[in-house]
């Protein structure tokens, strides 16, 4: 009887093994590279998607800045567009970002989409509506090199997808409440205020107002009424504060302390500094004046003798009309015309601008009170808002007594912080960055 064999497993000889390990390497190496475009390519589209997504956040908010402040001329479509390419040529020429200007080749308008629109939702357009107050700049392929990105796209099928990226930026107003505020009060109607209607808690948008202040402590504040209020101490500071020397923040809500006492004079020279006006204790003073310091010479007069009493111009009645300031025989320098003279200054092409005017200096952001059951004196008010009055000529003043001409405007420069909601509404604006949505919806885009 044979004994059997002691079976045993074949084992390839050492010679034969040499392939397999090939193999395998060249299986790792291939892994290896295809991390490595992940990695490279991948890590590279991230950044430069980053730095394209702050070039355009920047255009959009430059456009929309400057869309604020030429709105109602006729260029201004084309001014907003070429601010919002030149700051992001800018940006694409600082440190860092050589690819991204190499990419734009000076020629940011080949480069990017520059749109308008009335509404954050679009549509945009342009030169888009002759109201519109939002800018959208939008970049949608912006190609960039690629390490290992074709010998990776090549291990799918079809054509190689192009490396590049995309970024969609859309800016616009937003009320907020105001740090820039003078010291000046009045007294507004909680049940009469329809901004969409032209109505501005009982002050109608482009009419004459003549506000004037309460001189005896006794007396009554309301409607058209003004009072100065406690944000210092002395005379001199609320000419300041009137002037625009500080800074102080008030939320609706808040209550606000008027000011008694004769600081009218110091308040009326300090106001009058906006106009290049510069007397008393204000003489010397650095306090720039508006880019447009046109008024009507000689002043308007309030004339409280007359039934009614009104406002004259050279014995005139003055008349408001859609914001447009008129007697029978002349037109006279108003908000409109304003204006339209600030925005051809900020674009560069208007005549008779302050060389060191600031913009919107004439505009003062005032609050407006709840002044029910209040006198004139020291009194503790509750703000219920922020108004834009827009200051027709210089103030003047006798005795305890002041008047201040102008007219109250829909909107206005404003700062501290935006509010929650994308709307345009009444009051100091500031602007912001928003969502990008897709025209006409809800849905916001992928790509802002």
């Amino acid at each position: 009887m044979k004994t059997p064999r002691i079976q045993r497993t074949f084992t390839a000889l050492p010679g034969q093994q040499r392939g397999a390990v090939t193999v395998l390497i060249v299986i790792a190496l291939a892994a290896i590279l295809m991390m490595a475009a992940l990695v490279l390519d991948g890590g590279h589209m991230l950044l430069n998607k980053t730095r394209l997504q702050n070039a355009v956040d920047a255009a959009a908010l430059s456009g929309a800045k400057t869309l604020s402040q030429v709105m109602g001329a006729g260029n201004a479509a084309s001014t907003t567009r070429a601010a919002a390419l030149n700051t992001l040529k800018e940006n694409a020429n600082a440190t860092g970002n050589k690819e991204l200007a190499t990419a734009i080749g000076g020629k940011p308008e080949a480069f990017a989409v520059v749109e308008l629109a009335d509404n954050v939702y679009g549509p945009f357009s342009f030169p888009g509506p002759a109201n519109a107050n939002y800018v959208r700049v939008s970049v949608t392929n912006y190609s960039l090199a690629g390490f290992f990105w074709n010998f990776a796209q090549s291990f799918g099928t079809g054509a190689a997808a192009t490396k590049a990226v995309g970024a969609i930026a859309t800016a616009g107003p937003s009320p907020t409440s105001p740090c820039d505020l003078a010291p000046l009060l009045v007294c507004g109607n909680p049940a009469q205020y329809d901004p969409d209607a032209g109505m501005f808690w009982g002050y109608r948008f482009g009419d004459l107002e003549v506000l004037k202040s309460a001189a005896k402590n006794n007396d009554p504040i309301g409607p058209g009424n003004f009072q100065l209020l406690d944000f210092g101490a002395g005379g001199k500071d609320v000419g300041e504060l009137m002037a625009g020397g500080g800074s102080v923040c008030r939320n609706v809500g808040d209550n606000v302390d008027t000011k008694p006492g004769n600081t009218v004079g110091p308040s009326v020279q300090g106001l009058n500094t906006r106009f290049g006006d510069y007397s008393g204790s204000f003489k010397g003073s650095d306090y720039p004046p508006d880019l447009v310091t046109n008024f009507d010479k000689p002043l308007m007069k309030y004339n409280d003798k007359s039934s009614p009493q009104r406002v004259e111009y050279q014995g005139q009645p003055v008349t408001s009309s859609n914001g447009h300031l008129a007697t029978a025989s002349a037109s006279l320098f108003d908000y409109n015309d304003y204006a339209e003279r600030s925005a051809a200054c900020v674009a560069g092409g208007g005549g008779g601008c302050q060389a060191k005017g600031v913009f919107e200096r004439r505009i003062l952001k005032i609050v407006v009170g709840n002044c029910a059951g209040k006198n004139a004196g020291a009194s503790s008010i509750p703000v219920i808002g922020f108004g834009c009055f827009y200051v027709v000529q210089p103030a003047e003043h006798s005795g305890g007594d002041s008047q201040i001409f102008g007219q109250f405007v829909k909107q206005c420069e404003g700062d501290n912080v935006p509010g929650p909601m994308p709307k345009s509404d009444s009051g100091p604006q500031i602007i912001q960055l928003y969502k990008t949505f897709l025209n006409g919806s809800g849905t916001p885009s992928t790509d802002s």
